[in-house]
């Protein structure tokens, strides 16, 4: 619980050092206003002629504004999943009608209808803002620490009980400094970015960044699922026992757990950190409720963190590889969907919505309604599958 703790600090530290070169203060409707003027901007150069500027344009909208100054986390966390998603698609079907040169009517309608979402959007942030008070403020920055941070936990939850379970508890140092590093890497990574953007209005690389390292995730939290999944069968688990009573966790694999940890703080910590300088920046007199989320978010991530992982430590040992594999496949599962939105909103992969009204829109699970994502969690779920009846056939002809 101190590495934890200690990891909590670092945390804060950077928060605190991200957040404290804040600008001058601007609320929601400045923001929009803000967004408003630049997509206006982008449509008349469009008109003029000029597509290269005007594409630009409407880029740095996305990445320099609506992204930056925490329009888009604000709606996500205080509305929902759903309206922000729309929102980028949106942003997509504006930018596709500049770059294939639909025409003055197309552009201008979407800009229109991208513009009408997001009025929708301010008018609901500014009566939650009326409504709420103060806690206005603490909302946004409490469920954004707790949906980022939740996936965090999770992982190193897992691979603290796994290395505590197998009696290698002496690695457990590697994975926590391999953690600590990544909060590191998230503090440079945020503030390079949060510089570039202010230049170069360059968050399109930032997607791509996150994207890739989910997807690198992906492939660790398979392969150590596998791996675990193994264990399970009676003669493999035996082997294992024997094994494990010989020789301890080698080296090599203590890394790629310390590195599977890395990925999965790393990438939500950049995200945390950009948002919260966006919330001091978007906040007036009240940065004492965004603390004050803050450490009620650190809190409640220190609780659950203490009842997975006292949990995890009850269960028998063979029931606990069937169940941190499966947990495993499901992040690695999750990972993917939220890899593939973050290379749709970088541009690199297509964005091919489906309007199903009774889909759900969870960050977390990494649903969202497209048939890139769905179709990558689906395909994962079905190898998942094959390998399950896979195996189990084979520990069948074995047992025979």
């Amino acid at each position: 619980m101190k590495r934890i703790l200690s990891f909590v600090c670092a945390v804060l530290l950077t928060v605190c050092l991200t957040a404290a070169p804040a600008e001058a203060a601007q609320n929601w409707r400045q923001v929009y206003q803000n967004i408003e003027a630049m997509i206006n901007q982008g449509v008349s150069q469009y008109k003029n002629g000029d597509i290269p500027t005007a594409k630009n344009t409407i880029n740095d909208s996305y990445y320099g504004i609506y992204e930056k100054d925490g329009f888009e986390k604000a709606v996500r966390t205080t509305i929902s999943s759903k309206n922000a998603n729309v929102a980028e698609y949106q942003y997509s079907r504006l930018k596709k009608a500049i770059r294939e040169d639909l025409g003055a009517e197309a552009v201008e309608n979407e800009a229109k209808e991208l513009l009408a979402l997001m009025q929708k959007d301010l008018a609901t942030l500014e009566g939650k803002g009326a409504a709420g008070g103060r806690w206005a403020s603490f909302w946004p920055a409490f469920l954004i620490l707790l949906r980022e941070g939740m996936e965090a936990i999770l992982m190193l939850v897992a691979i603290v009980a796994y290395l505590a379970k197998s009696g290698n508890s002496k690695y457990l140092n590697t994975v926590y400094n391999y953690a600590t590093a990544a909060v590191v890497a998230s503090f440079a990574t945020a503030y390079v970015f949060s510089q570039l953007m202010d230049k170069f209005a360059a968050g399109a690389s930032q997607e791509l960044i996150e994207g890739i390292t989910a997807l690198v995730a992906v492939a660790v939290l398979l392969s150590v699922s596998l791996w675990m999944s193994g264990k399970t069968s009676a003669q493999s688990w035996k082997n294992y026992i024997e094994g494990m009573m010989k020789e301890t966790l080698t080296t090599g694999k203590a890394r790629a757990l310390g590195f599977a940890a890395f990925l999965a703080v790393y990438r939500e910590g950049a995200e945390v950190i950009l948002f919260y300088q966006a919330l001091f920046n978007g906040s007036s007199s009240d940065t004492e409720m965004i603390w004050f989320g803050f450490g009620a978010g650190c809190v409640v991530l220190l609780i659950l963190y203490a009842v997975i992982q006292f949990g995890l430590l009850k269960i028998p040992l063979r029931p606990f590889f069937i169940i941190t594999s499966a947990l495993m496949f499901l992040l690695a599962v999750a990972f993917a969907g939220s890899g593939v939105s973050e290379l749709q909103e970088a541009g690199v992969v297509s964005q091919t919505f489906f309007h199903a009204p009774w889909f759900p829109n969870i960050d977390w699970l990494g649903l969202y309604p497209t048939w890139e994502t769905c179709g990558t969690q689906l395909f994962l779920l079905i190898i998942g599958a094959v390998t399950m009846i896979w195996r189990h056939m084979q520990n069948r002809e074995k047992n025979a």
